[in-house]
């Protein structure tokens, strides 16, 4: 039977100007002496050339060998970063211009044109590349009014939804016609955050096949979610995994909101695999239950720990706490093989006719 696959790592949080963290295949090597089969990689320039990945099937070809011999495949391809600028609020302008070429700062528009067609360049990679999800972030328009202080006018947030699912249907499109699932990350600051943003965004882009979930508990975490009960909810839409932990910690002075403090001072903040509070035995356990068979991929960031312990001790983490499907019922050994006409005998039936 097909099962979860991993355990992967995402590159983002690793990706730097010295070796080995400056090149795919140093990056895929390193993974690979930690115990990784998986690397989720990160579409920045230094490590695909997006444009060439979507035109030809021979440098994906070659890309997927180079990984091979490191003993290592892609997982997905993330546009965690352009996927935020397909929707920015001007309040935000300035901070999210970064995210972009130099060329296009200071111009929003030019600046969300081009991140619709990188989004739209990494379907196709994805496909090149063999890949089934792909894995990004959905911009935000309501961001700003999260909390309902001063009162929003009727209308408010379902004009942005409505925008929003304007903007990425038809990137969605370009994905169902490379054959490759869209997974949004539900984040705050993102406009889908949870599981009622997510219905709100679905409905509007009438539930379109490839609009699909990446499932991180740690996000779910720090809003005091149940991650449990989302999988119950909407695990047929997710199709990608970050295994991430947290911890939240509420007292007199600080909760949710966090109080402007740093990430180590916070109440809720990211930490290691095994550090923080997630129940990742129930979360795979119900990952299992529902089939999921994609990867699980470890996204590291902790306030406290160094990022090379942190994925030193992910890879044996997940694969240990990745369940194996059985192939047949435990009580096989007590299967009476009764034939239907005993069975309805047992009842006081009479034979089938």
């Amino acid at each position: 039977m097909t099962g979860m696959k991993g355990p992967g790592i995402f590159l983002a949080q690793f990706l730097g100007d010295a070796a080995p963290f400056d090149t795919l295949a140093g990056l895929a090597e390193w993974a690979a002496g930690l115990g990784y089969v998986g690397v989720q990689i990160p579409c920045d320039p230094r490590l695909i050339d997006l444009r060439l990945a979507a035109e030809s099937k021979g440098y994906c070809d070659d890309l997927r060998g180079g990984l091979a011999k490191f003993g290592i495949e892609p997982t997905e391809l993330s546009t965690h970063l352009q996927g935020q600028l397909v929707a920015v609020h001007p309040a935000y302008d300035v901070l999210f211009d970064g995210f972009a070429p130099a060329e296009l700062h200071g111009k929003p528009a030019a600046r969300q044109q081009w991140a619709v067609e990188q989004v739209k360049l990494a379907a196709k990679a994805s496909s090149n590349l063999g890949l089934s999800a792909h894995a990004t972030f959905s911009g935000a328009l309501a961001w700003p009014y999260v909390y309902p202080w001063p009162q929003r006018p009727a209308g408010l947030i379902e004009e942005a939804f409505a925008e929003l699912a304007r903007r990425w249907t038809p990137i969605l499109d370009a994905f169902d016609e490379a054959g490759v699932d869209c997974a949004f990350e539900l984040h705050p600051g993102e406009d889908l955050f949870d599981g009622a943003t997510w219905e709100r965004f679905l409905a509007g882009v009438n539930d379109h096949p490839r609009a699909r979930i990446l499932f991180d508990p740690s996000h779910y975490v720090l809003q005091q979610l149940d991650y449990l009960d989302f999988i119950d909810r909407y695990h047929d839409r997710i199709a990608c995994f970050h295994v991430k932990d947290a911890e939240f910690n509420p007292t007199g002075r600080s909760g949710v909101y966090g109080g402007y403090d740093n990430w180590i001072d916070r109440a809720g903040r990211f930490r290691s695999l095994g550090d923080g509070q997630v129940d990742f035995i129930s979360i795979f356990s119900k990952m299992a239950q529902y089939g999921y068979d994609g990867w699980a991929v470890l996204e590291w960031e902790c306030a406290l720990k160094r990022a090379e312990d942190g994925a030193r001790e992910g890879a044996p983490f997940i694969r240990d706490h990745i369940i194996h499907l059985t192939d047949h019922p435990f009580d096989d050994f007590a299967s009476s093989g009764i034939e239907r006409d005993a069975i309805r005998s047992l009842l006081g039936l009479s034979p089938h006719p």
